[in-house]
């Protein structure tokens, strides 16, 4: 029989034929989420219940996004049991990405479920959605809850540990991975994660204890500035272990510890070159330049290295310190600059400007900032002298050329606009915007304007009325 009788069958209403029939061909084709789906519609009109279970339990095995299969089997659980009601609707819930109301659900299976089992597996669906919805502090909850039972397992400690580190409760995840020793889950995972634990709370000795990660004894005894021994062992590592980055970074840190600081530098350029704008790779060129006794590039890399962070004020101030040793580094007072234009101080930025047009005239980025701080403060005089400059670096930006255009009609000046605005729709490709400028040029030619004052002179002449 193939596909084609059966779907005759099912069409002529001959139910329980046309199910024997898909039956035959789901032996053949076992994953086939068609053919299940009809053997659950089929099952559920042949009032099979057991039957439709388990297809539409299979559709999920195969398809867990399968709406119509949750919610299938929600309505055959609706009325026989609510606790397998509320783990379908939670499911359809979150693969809808309601998290929200799938916590509302889980909890509601929480309170049917009959077996410890039941409600180990629903504690942790129901802290994995506390963390995804930046509810630590329940997840913790719910994950302490299943360590008290039977069921409790090395993930579980994992996940507790994790939690309480990315919380800041670094104490607190030591001691959770070290209660998972002491219950015996001495996994490699367990390990490792508890060596790196104690190396970020100091405690290097400890790290060395339970590692069998030759690079993290490394570390270790590099934090206890055992460097010979350190050394031997990166000495060792095979080819592989010594293209990685993790491994230039501590040979840095031995040549740091041996006070050799150019090898060190030189350590810390094989790093960036495998993991680059990486914070590790300023922080340590900071520590270096400041062993080295150069205070300007390690503010400059302290910057940097805040910057990675998103630590801005902080960026700021260490490039600000930077300025004071070398106040005539260009590339330094544009990246002033441009800090302070993202934090959102616009006036100190265009002293910063200013200062970087003096040190380098020609340079682009200050023009154009300078020009936009003027227009941001109505003073489009002084705006057009620094597009005049931008326009003489290049005759072919449309985005200066109309700027320009656009000054000038500000400042009433027709000749000028009008200049620009053909200029512009000379070099402009034919478009919805190059037609609207072509408007504004016959308005413009009709137009009677006079020149506007400039702000200066607007000034002078209020002042010398007095």
């Amino acid at each position: 029989m193939s596909m084609n009788v059966a779907e005759q069958l099912e069409e002529n209403e001959q139910y329980d034929k046309a199910y024997a029939e898909y039956k035959k061909i789901h032996t053949q084709k076992p994953k086939s989420l068609e053919i299940l789906e009809r053997l659950g519609h089929l099952a559920l009109l042949l009032d099979n219940k057991e039957d439709a279970l388990e297809y539409y339990t299979k559709i999920l095995e195969l398809d867990a996004t399968n709406v119509l299969a949750y919610e299938q089997l929600m309505d055959l659980y609706v009325h026989t049991d609510r606790y397998k009601y509320y783990i379908s609707r939670g499911n359809l819930h979150v693969m809808q990405k309601e998290l929200s109301h799938a916590i509302n659900d889980f909890k509601k299976a929480l309170d049917k479920a009959q077996t410890s089992q039941e409600m180990t597996s629903v504690r942790f669906v129901l802290a994995n959605l506390y963390e995804q919805t930046g509810k630590s502090n329940q997840a913790i909850d719910e994950y302490l809850r299943i360590l008290d039972t039977q069921s409790a397992n090395e993930i579980i400690y994992l996940k507790l540990a994790n939690i309480y580190f990315t919380e800041g409760a670094l104490t607190s995840a030591i001691e959770i991975l070290e209660r998972a020793l002491a219950n015996e889950f001495d996994t490699a995972e367990v390990k490792e994660n508890l060596a790196q634990l104690y190396l970020k709370n100091n405690e290097p000795q400890k790290a060395l204890s339970v590692t069998e990660n030759d690079l993290v004894k490394v570390k270790s005894l590099l934090e206890e500035e055992k460097n010979k021994e350190a050394f031997e062992i990166l000495q060792k590592a095979d080819v592989a272990t010594q293209k990685t980055a993790h491994y230039h970074s501590l040979l840095a840190q031995y040549y740091f510890n041996e006070k050799e600081f150019d090898k060190s530098l030189n350590c810390v350029e094989e790093f960036d070159k495998l993991e680059q704008n990486s914070p590790l790779t300023y922080q340590m060129r900071a520590l270096i330049f400041e062993e080295k006794g150069n205070g300007f590039d390690a503010h400059i890399n302290w910057a940097k290295y805040n910057l990675t962070r998103k630590e801005k004020d902080v960026a700021l101030n260490e490039y600000l310190s930077a300025h004071q040793i070398k106040s005539n580094d260009a590339a330094l007072v544009r990246n002033i600059a441009e800090l302070l234009e993202e934090l959102g101080d616009k006036n100190h930025a265009a002293e910063f400007y200013e200062k970087l047009v003096e040190l380098d005239p020609l340079n682009k980025k200050a023009l154009q900032g300078l020009a936009d701080f003027k227009e941001s403060i109505g003073d489009y005089r002084a705006e057009a002298d620094f597009l005049e400059k931008l326009y003489s670096l290049d005759t072919k930006n449309t985005i200066v050329i109309k700027n320009l255009a656009k000054t000038y009609e500000k400042l009433k000046n027709k000749e000028k606009a009008l200049k620009f605005y053909n200029k512009f729709v000379l070099l402009s490709p034919i478009n919805d915007e190059a037609e609207q400028i072509k408007l504004k040029i016959k308005k413009l030619e009709s137009t009677e304007m006079q020149e506007d004052e400039g702000l200066i002179e607007k000034f002078m002449k209020l002042f010398s009325k007095g």
